[in-house]
């Protein structure tokens, strides 16, 4: 036994709680008391029943993560759960907060299950390049069936208790006490003489018709939706093994499995993008006792897309907030946009409708600054402009009360000049956040030269609220994102007037796992931004350096992607499927024409290379001009808000993989080739001469 688990006896049951704070994840202490409680149970003639409970706020929540990277040690969790398993007298889990991982699979070998009502049970090892390796895929079958574990391993998402009871994984659910539900349940059990049912010994559902037809359909969907990756697959072959192999040679297969996904590299990226994404929180240069100010109240100025969008995000988090527009139309347009957007939810059984007026009961419209003055931050989310940033930050500035945070949603503007339109710079953030803001959960947390640590700390704190990952970035054109996705996009039109196609250049990158290829996302995020930029960047061009003019040519033709339906693809009116544009190919060769090349066929592998290197070499002097805090931040700003591959652990991660030295080369070569844009960033020059990588700042 150990201090991490402890063992009493209440008559004749015998009570095995869990404590390790703060998620009771399963470390060697955790792992070691518990074998010794139940093999202590198991031998004293007095116990009947065994009731094993978790202290503090949630049942088990999995591995121990400072365990990761270290020699195992006795004994493993697949030996604790058999043993659990085996043992001969009933055993009674009661689930509260998440049993996820490590934590459902104890959970499935104690012979029988109980949640409080607003438990989550889940295997979420899939998101870390693994699969459940203590007879999770075994088990969790024979209680859910084939085609429900299939789902909850492959996709690691957790489900709600009610589903939980639904799918027979767990066989009750209760309110209340946990001790004492987990004593009524075992004295019940007792009464009615039931003792132990062991999951593993369950076969019936493993042994139903038509599962073959089931995982085969299963592996053709994942080969589809998530090409490339290598733990989803494996957990199919594992679940199918439940279905064709008795349980001890299935766990064999299973851990057979596991030993593969630990050998993959891509468990390695997962888990370099499960601790880079703890690393963000940090803020280097913040003290440590800096208290950050209560958010109560918040504004938003804007009710577009993305303003209603961050609308919803305080709505969401409890926040009360308000939505300022310039005349009562606007005002009710973006009101409706929220709820339609809430009914949307409410549609798809993702939200309820008594939760949905809860959240729109948060939401208030006013048409006057002077309405703000009770707000504690205030996010702006007009149009691209300083003079229109103005024109909003001179009100914010004459109207928020002090103390009250003004941030900037501007997405490439300089956050200093629009701090300087107040007379409290100090107080100005920029606060990024990505579109949909509503669904995507990355932040970008802009520091100006001003902002006060108070202010920084509070944006940190407020990321957290609104169920976002934080990054904490400086400021330039850009910030991080943005500036990287430039040049990437800059080169998927210079590869379009090269010789390559739209559809060509968006299969090779989607092959290489980015959720969308580039020209899509531009069609889709429409032309006439791109180009506003594009203008904007232009006269500040180094020598050497020439823009494609494809662009160009698509915005003069009145083309801006889906909103007009046609872009660098032609679109069917309200639909969204890609089709050739049949005016392009002639736009390329006057491109190309202008450019003075002619347009020759490109390969798949040149695509790749050109824009995801254009990516490492902009981050490289991102991260030397201290606009980012360390190379992870660029990874999970990647990761979280434009679709990088994380089982590739994120652009910079991926170059570590390769390794600098090829990336370089390569760069040098493109560098000879095709010119200015291509001059290689000093640091990464300076990490191949140094032998270190981008994993080493």
């Amino acid at each position: 036994m150990s201090e991490a688990v402890q063992l009493e006896r209440r008559g004749e049951i015998a009570l095995v709680t869990v404590d390790n704070p703060p998620v009771n994840a399963l470390g060697h202490a955790v792992r070691a008391g518990l074998l010794a409680a139940f093999q202590q149970a198991e031998a004293d003639a007095q116990v009947r029943a065994v009731v094993l409970v978790c202290a503090g706020r949630t049942f088990m929540a999995g591995a121990d993560i400072r365990e990761f990277g270290k020699p195992p040690q006795a004994p493993s969790l697949p030996e604790v759960v058999d043993i659990l398993e085996g043992a001969s007298k009933p055993s009674v889990a009661v689930i509260h907060g998440t049993a996820l991982g490590g934590g459902l699979e104890v959970a499935l070998a104690c012979h029988y299950r109980i949640a409080r009502r607003d438990a989550q049970v889940g295997l979420p090892e899939v998101k870390l390049g693994l699969l459940p390796g203590a007879g999770g895929t075994q088990r969790l079958p024979r209680l859910a069936g084939v085609e429900k574990a299939l789902d909850m391993i492959v996709s690691g998402a957790p489900i709600r208790a009610p589903q939980a009871l639904e799918f027979n994984v767990v066989d009750e659910l209760f309110d209340g006490d946990l001790i004492e539900a987990g004593l009524a349940f075992a004295q019940r059990l007792l009464a009615d003489g039931k003792g132990p049912r062991r999951t593993g010994e369950r076969n019936e559902r493993v042994q139903e018709s038509g599962l073959a037809e089931l995982i085969a359909h299963k592996r053709g969907e994942v080969q589809k939706r998530l090409p490339g990756q290598f733990s989803p697959q494996r957990c199919i072959d594992a679940v199918e093994a439940a279905t064709q192999l008795p349980l001890r040679e299935g766990l064999a297969r299973e851990r057979e499995l596991f030993l593969q996904c630990m050998e993959s590299p891509q468990r390695a990226a997962l888990i370099h993008a499960f601790f880079a994404e703890r690393e963000a929180a940090k803020v280097d240069g913040l003290a440590a006792d800096v208290q950050p100010r209560d958010i109560r109240r918040a504004a938003v100025i804007g009710g577009g897309t993305m303003g209603v969008g961050i609308l919803l995000c305080f709505a969401n988090a409890g926040i009360p907030v308000q939505l300022l527009e310039v005349n009562e139309g606007a005002l009710q347009r973006g009101l409706d946009r929220a709820r339609s957007l809430y009914a949307a939810s409410v549609a798809r059984g993702s939200l309820g409708a008594e939760e949905m007026e809860r959240r729109m009961g948060l939401i208030s419209g006013v048409l006057d600054y002077a309405a703000l003055g009770d707000a504690d931050v205030v996010v702006e989310a007009v149009f691209e402009s300083l003079e229109v940033k103005r024109q909003v930050f001179e009100q914010l500035d004459a109207h928020c009360k002090p103390g009250a945070i003004l941030a900037s949603n501007t997405s490439s503007l300089d956050l200093d000049e629009i701090a300087a339109f107040t007379r409290r710079p100090q107080d100005l953030v920029g606060l990024h956040f990505f579109s949909p803001a509503n669904v995507m959960r990355l932040l970008e947390v802009v520091r100006g030269k001003a902002t006060s640590d108070t202010v920084l700390a509070t944006s940190m704190q407020l990321g957290k609220r609104l169920k976002k990952v934080s990054v904490v970035v400086g400021v330039c054109d850009g910030f991080v994102g943005n500036r990287m996705i430039f040049p990437y996009g800059r080169q998927a039109e210079f590869l379009l007037e090269e010789g390559a196609t739209p559809a060509q250049v968006d299969r090779a990158l989607r092959g290489f796992g980015m959720a969308m290829g580039p020209l899509a996302v531009r069609d889709l995020s429409g032309l006439d931004i791109s180009h506003a930029i594009r203008s904007r960047q232009r006269p500040h061009l180094q020598p050497g350096q020439t823009l494609p003019t494809v662009l160009d040519h698509l915005i003069a033709a009145g083309m801006l992607g889906q909103k007009t339906g046609t872009g660098f693809y032609q679109y069917a009116e309200g639909g969204r499927a890609a089709q050739d544009n049949p005016a392009l190919p002639a736009m390329l060769e006057q491109a190309a024409a202008e450019r003075g090349i002619t347009r020759t066929p490109v390969s798949d592998e040149e695509i790749v290379e050109r824009c995801i290197y254009a990516l490492i070499n902009e981050a490289a002097n991102i991260l030397d001009e201290g606009i980012a805090q360390r190379a992870s931040d660029v990874d999970v700003i990647f990761l979280n808000g434009y679709g990088f591959p994380a089982w590739r652990g994120g652009p910079l991660f991926h170059a570590d993989s390769v390794g600098l030295g090829q990336v370089l080369e390569r760069i040098r070569e493109f560098h000879q080739r095709l010119g200015a844009w291509w001059q290689p960033a000093p640091l990464l020059e300076r990490l191949v001469a140094e032998g270190r990588r981008f994993a080493d700042l």
